[in-house]
């Protein structure tokens, strides 16, 4: 029996092996490309759509992983520019912490599916917006020329109204414009300027805001001249 077997094994080992290569090709050559199959893993961030007016998001969920099972032809356009992963937060409340991550919010090449998501559930804080006009100050560098002396400096408008999370606006903020070199002044100025908020994660209520700061430069007067126009006077 087992030289039965060693002799079906044995026997021409060449020609069998190459019609059994044979016969692989002509399946892969009969089988639809559309059929044969591969997973890829792809990470992608999360996309944040309609959050409802007068909420804040204060900690953004991280980026997902997405294992996609799609054709061959396929494969090479599958990465994080093809594929995209939308969250709704149409219904989102405050209190609200968990969001959990389901196949349909996953965009995809036409033919692809998504076989697996990882974590299926996210977790983000909601808070609520406020609003509040703060103090807006003139960030003033550097010293003028000694013969010159600054008289005054004016803001246009003097507050400005920004919004934010509840834990981040503070009555004790002010706004400081972007920084006003003094030393290469020479004569008083009108100049606009950008703002600096002072958290990132304060923004303007109104981005056409438009702030003016004048800077009103006087020369000083000779101090050696002083005692004598007061001479001048008591001659008189």
């Amino acid at each position: 029996m087992n030289k039965i077997l060693k002799n079906i094994f044995v026997r021409n080992w060449g020609l069998k092996l190459f019609s059994f290569l044979l016969a692989l090709v002509f399946w892969f050559s009969i089988i639809p490309e559309e059929k044969l199959s591969f997973e890829i893993s792809v990470t992608v961030p999360l996309e944040l759509h309609n959050l409802p007016a007068g909420m804040e998001i204060i900690e953004k969920p991280p980026p997902i992983d997405v294992t996609i099972k799609a054709p061959h032809r396929l494969i090479d356009t599958i990465n994080s520019e093809t594929v995209r992963a939308r969250l709704e937060l149409g219904t989102a409340r405050v209190e609200q912490t968990e969001f959990p991550i389901n196949p349909d919010m996953i965009i995809l090449p036409q033919g692809a599916e998504v076989k697996n998501i990882s974590p299926s559930q996210v977790r983000m804080r909601l808070e609520r917006s406020r609003e509040i006009m703060l103090e807006v100050e003139a960030n003033l560098i550097g010293q003028l020329q000694e013969n010159l002396e600054l008289v005054r400096v004016e803001v246009f408008p003097n507050e400005v109204s920004i919004i934010g999370p509840e834990s981040k606006v503070k009555e004790t903020y002010k706004v400081r414009t972007s920084p006003i070199d003094l030393s290469s002044l020479t004569e008083s100025i009108e100049i606009e300027t950008d703002l600096f908020l002072p958290d990132p994660d304060l923004r303007l209520a109104s981005y056409e805001t438009v702030i003016t700061v004048r800077i009103i430069i006087e020369a000083k007067t000779p101090a050696e001249n002083i005692p004598e126009k007061k001479k001048r006077k008591s001659g008189q």
